[in-house]
């Protein structure tokens, strides 16, 4: 009787699982590193709708506390442009905050004529210089304070924000957790604090909201409206605030790139400067408007209405994930 053959040993790179013949963990394992960790190199194409619609959508959402980042990610693959990327959606920031600037050039021109005086007064003493008996020069403080968290950790973690933090599986849960969070302190909060009770306390608190905005789908005026909320800030308060400790990080963010981008002109993710320059164009002309009604709505109505907002946007992108109209860190599917 002839034996069994004897069992055959394989090498280990023949015992390793794949992601074909593997277990279903194995393959779910290996489509996560594939998604997450190596996100693809996604190549940009914005033509002239598309641009007016991007446009008009930051401009749209860039104050209000619905994170445009995350609409742009969201909208922009919708619309069939893939994921504008990063320096696209930076540069057309620079519209909304030049409707900042003139929205809001009185209250600047104040801040930075007291700043430099008691900064650079022969008379001040000691503290004196840092606004200790000027509210306006101490606000000039209190914003540079408040932009510094950002700047660090926008320098720190550029790459993975540029890249891995686009997924949209985070910017679900960064809607679905800051919509809960803005609704919860916006109730729960008193309104008792008015601009010229700021600290340099309250501006690191500020700031850190700022930070967190790094982050697609947590809002930048998002971020700092409900930690504004939780310190007791008025609605109004938290928002004007928002909108001038955004001035210095979002004009920085915008500049930094438009000269990354000049001196880059290999970039696959980049759409290109016609395109970009009209979607800027239209979000200074959008968020201006914006601006207008945003204030006068916060000054009567509360932030439950954009909290309720987030939470069913990010049902929205989990419909869309799980029937593969949207992938998470490509554009939209072909249907």
């Amino acid at each position: 009787m002839a034996l069994p053959p004897f069992p055959r040993t394989s090498s280990p790179a023949q015992q390793r699982p794949s992601a074909q013949t593997g277990t279903g963990w194995n393959k779910a394992a290996c489509r996560l590193r594939r998604t997450v960790a190596k996100p693809p190199c996604i190549v940009a194409n914005v033509n002239v709708f598309q641009a007016i619609f991007l446009g008009f959508l930051q401009g749209l959402t860039e104050y209000l506390p619905v994170s445009s980042s995350a609409h742009i990610r969201i909208f922009g693959s919708l619309i069939g442009c893939e994921d504008p990327g990063a320096a696209f959606t930076a540069i057309i920031q620079i519209g909304t905050e030049l409707a900042v600037l003139l929205y809001f050039r009185h209250d600047i021109a104040r801040i930075l004529s007291h700043w430099f005086r008691c900064l650079f007064s022969k008379n001040a003493q000691g503290w004196e210089r840092f606004g200790s008996k000027d509210k306006d020069a101490a606000m000039g403080w209190y914003i540079i304070i408040g932009t510094m968290p950002i700047v660090i950790a926008g320098l720190l973690f550029q790459k993975v924000i540029e890249t891995n933090l686009r997924n949209l599986w985070i910017i679900v849960c960064t809607l679905a957790i800051f919509g809960v969070l803005l609704w919860y302190f916006d109730q729960r909060s008193a309104q008792v604090k008015g601009e010229e009770d700021m600290t340099w306390k309250d501006a690191i608190v500020f700031g850190i909201g700022q930070m967190l905005a790094l982050v697609p789908g947590v809002s930048r005026s998002g971020g700092t409206i409900t930690f504004g909320r939780a310190m007791g800030y008025t609605r109004e308060a938290a928002a004007r605030v928002s909108f001038l400790m955004a001035i210095p990080a979002v004009l920085g963010a915008g500049i930094l790139e438009t000269v990354k981008s000049v001196g880059d002109t290999s970039d696959p993710s980049f759409p290109g400067w016609g395109v970009t320059i009209l979607a800027t164009i239209i979000s200074f002309v959008v968020g201006y408007v914006v601006i207008i009604g945003f204030l006068k709505l916060v000054s009567t109505f509360s932030y439950k209405g954009f909290a309720i907002y987030r939470i069913a946007l990010a049902v929205f992108v989990v419909i869309m994930l799980v029937t593969n109209v949207l992938t998470p860190l490509s554009g939209a599917a072909a249907v």
